[in-house]
């Protein structure tokens, strides 16, 4: 990021300080919570229908968590776009775009996703 920067001025006969502030630690699953959260999402919808997320580049709060304690970020996919109002465009979009219409539709399989989670994570003999 420093050289596209300093050569980006330097093209146009400027100067820049570059300082770059790492304010959010990755977002890394712990393994054996995501691959429980996974197991309890495929009970739910099928194996099938459960991907492995690629990495991202986007930041989020929950990485702080995750260094305190073990867990897993998870996305719940919000359809293919046909649910947005008018005027959004086609097609899907993720979070933070300004074209972003959740999908309430999606609800109950949350909710159901969350209770399952809930339940199977209590049930396990070694949780306290």
């Amino acid at each position: 990021m420093r050289e596209v920067a300093e050569n980006l001025c330097a093209a146009f006969e400027a100067h820049c300080e570059f300082e770059f502030v790492r304010n959010y630690p990755p977002t890394i699953n712990s393994p054996a919570e995501a691959d429980f959260a996974r197991k309890v999402m495929q009970g739910i919808v099928g194996d099938a229908h459960v991907f492995p997320q690629e990495p991202t580049m986007g930041a989020e709060d929950f990485s702080f968590m995750l260094l305190e304690k073990p867990g897993a970020y998870c996305f719940i996919a919000n359809g293919d776009g046909a649910h947005r109002a008018m005027g959004h465009g086609e097609g899907p979009c993720t979070l933070h775009n300004p074209s972003y219409d959740f999908n309430d539709d999606l609800i109950p399989l949350g909710a159901t996703y969350w209770v399952q989670l809930a339940q199977q994570w209590l049930a396990q003999p070694t949780v306290k």
